[in-house]
C-alpha cells in the first residue's frame, strides 16, 4: 500500500529468505513445535492516510464501550447459565478486525467486520515483527505500534495489563488442550516475553476457595488467570468440562481475571448493531428486523456468540433467515457485506486483500483502553480465512507496519 516500500520489499523477497523467516520463528516456538497456520509472506505496509481512518474507526467504537450506555446495551448479551461472577469493570482486552476497502472517493478505508473482548496474538506479534525485520527490509519508520509505543513500552502495558500486580508465577494462561490450539506459538510468546505458563483447565487443582498449578514440580497457588479460553468450545467438550476440579461459574472462587470471561459475550458482534460510524457497516439483530432486505445476497448472517468465523453464512437466502428460530433471533444478525479491496500487490503481479486487527489493552487501574499494537491476514480468496485460501501464496496470518501511528 506504500508504493516504494512494497516495491523494494518484493524485489528483495526470495523463497529462500521466507524459508529461513519460518525457520526462525518455529525456532523461537521451541523445539519440535510447528506453527499450525500459514504465515504470509510480507507484512502490510500501511500509509499515514490509512493509519489516520484506522485510528478514528477505534475511537469511534472504545467511545461507546467507554460510554454510560454499554451496561444497558449489553445487559443481555450472556447467556444466564454462562455467566461469571465478579465481572471487574472493564474489558482488559480489546481485539478490532477492519477489512481494507475504497470508501466512494476511491480512498483506502477500514470497514468493521467483527470485535472481541477478549485476547488476541499480543506476544506473538512482537517476535513476528522483530523477526521480519531481522529478514526483510523493513524501513526504520514504519512500525507496528500506536501511540509511540516501542517494545519496551509496550510489553510493560502488556505486562501490566496480564500480570498486573502479582508475581508471574502466580499467574497462568488457561486453555483447553492448549498445545492443539491454532494459537499455541501465542501462549509459547507470552511465557518467553512475561514469564506466565500455559496450564490446561483440567490441570488445575482445586483445595477450597483456591486454585493451583504444578509449576517444576511445586503446587503453586494460582492468583491470576489470563484466560483464553472459548465458552461455546469447552460446552462442546463434556469429557474436558468431567475432569475439571473447578467451574468458571463458582462463586466462591479466590482468583483474579484478566480478561473476565463475561466480556467475551457483552463486547462482541452483540454490540455492533449499537455502534454508529462511517467505519461500521449496517448491522441488524434478527429480533430487532422489521423486514428481510430484498437484496440479502448484499448481507452475511452471522451468530452472535461463535469464534473465528464459525457459523457464518456469506450467501444469505431468505429461508436461511426464516430458519433461525423465534427465540434465537436475538442472538443473530444481519451485516451488510463489505468489499474488500486487493490492495496489496505481489512479486507476480496477484493482487492481496487485507484484513488489519487493532489490538487494546486496558489496564485494571487505566481509565481507557489503549491502541497499542496489531495484526493481519491477507486472502486471496472471497473471504479472510484458511477455508477461502487453500494452496495459495501470499495469504495467511501477518502484522502491519505503519506510517503516522504515533
Amino acid at each position: 500500500m506504500i508504493r516504494d516500500v512494497r516495491a523494494a520489499y518484493n524485489a528483495a523477497f526470495t523463497e529462500e529468505k521466507y524459508q529461513a523467516f519460518l525457520a526462525d520463528l518455529n525456532e523461537q516456538f521451541g523445539e519440535g513445535r510447528t506453527i499450525v497456520f500459514r504465515v504470509a509472506e510480507t507484512p502490510v505496509f500501511v500509509p499515514a492516510a490509512l493509519t489516520a481512518r484506522l485510528k478514528q474507526a477505534v475511537a469511534d467504537i472504545v467511545a461507546v464501550i467507554t460510554g454510560p450506555e454499554l451496561a444497558r446495551l449489553t445487559q443481555d448479551a450472556i447467556p444466564p447459565e454462562l455467566v461469571v461472577p465478579h465481572q471487574d469493570a472493564h474489558t482488559q482486552f480489546l481485539a478490532i478486525d477492519f477489512a481494507v476497502c475504497k470508501d466512494e472517493n476511491g480512498t483506502l478505508t477500514p470497514q468493521l467486520i467483527e470485535l472481541q473482548g477478549f485476547p488476541s496474538l499480543f506476544a506473538y506479534e512482537v517476535v513476528l515483527s522483530e523477526t521480519f525485520r531481522r529478514h526483510f527490509p523493513i524501513p526504520d519508520h514504519l512500525t507496528p505500534y500506536f501511540n509511540g509505543y516501542d517494545r519496551a513500552s509496550y510489553l510493560d502495558l502488556l505486562r501490566r495489563t496480564v500480570v498486573a500486580d502479582e508475581a508471574p508465577e502466580s499467574v497462568v494462561l488457561l486453555e483447553v488442550e492448549p498445545w492443539q490450539q491454532g494459537t499455541a506459538v501465542d501462549f509459547a510468546m507470552t511465557e518467553l516475553l512475561l514469564g506466565v505458563r500455559t496450564v490446561d483447565v483440567t490441570e488445575v487443582e482445586r483445595d477450597g476457595r483456591h486454585l493451583y498449578y504444578q509449576r517444576d514440580g511445586v503446587r503453586t497457588r494460582i492468583r491470576r488467570i489470563y484466560n483464553r479460553v472459548i465458552f461455546d468450545e469447552l460446552q462442546q467438550r463434556p469429557d474436558v468440562l468431567e475432569k475439571m476440579q473447578f467451574r468458571f461459574q463458582d462463586a466462591d472462587l479466590d482468583v483474579k481475571w484478566a480478561g473476565h470471561p463475561n466480556w467475551f459475550f457483552r463486547l462482541s458482534k452483540y454490540l455492533m448493531p449499537h455502534l454508529r460510524s462511517a467505519f461500521v457497516p449496517q448491522s441488524t439483530l434478527l429480533s430487532e428486523l422489521r423486514d428481510v432486505p430484498a437484496d440479502l445476497e448484499n448481507y452475511v448472517l452471522k451468530p452472535l456468540y461463535s469464534f473465528s468465523g464459525a457459523g457464518v453464512r456469506f450467501h444469505v437466502e431468505r429461508a436461511d433467515v426464516d430458519a433461525v428460530p423465534a427465540a434465537e433471533r436475538g442472538h443473530w444478525m444481519l451485516q451488510r457485506k463489505v468489499r474488500y479491496e486487493p490492495a496489496l500487490r505481489t512479486p507476480d503481479g496477484d493482487l492481496v486483500k487485507a484484513e488489519l486487527r487493532m489490538l487494546l489493552l486496558w489496564p485494571e487501574p487505566d481509565a481507557a483502553p489503549t491502541l497499542c499494537i496489531n495484526l493481519a491476514r491477507l486472502s486471496k480468496g472471497e473471504m479472510i480465512g484458511v477455508k477461502f485460501n487453500k494452496d495459495k501464496t501470499w495469504v495467511g496470518g501477518t502484522i502491519a507496519f505503519l506510517e503516522g501511528a504515533e
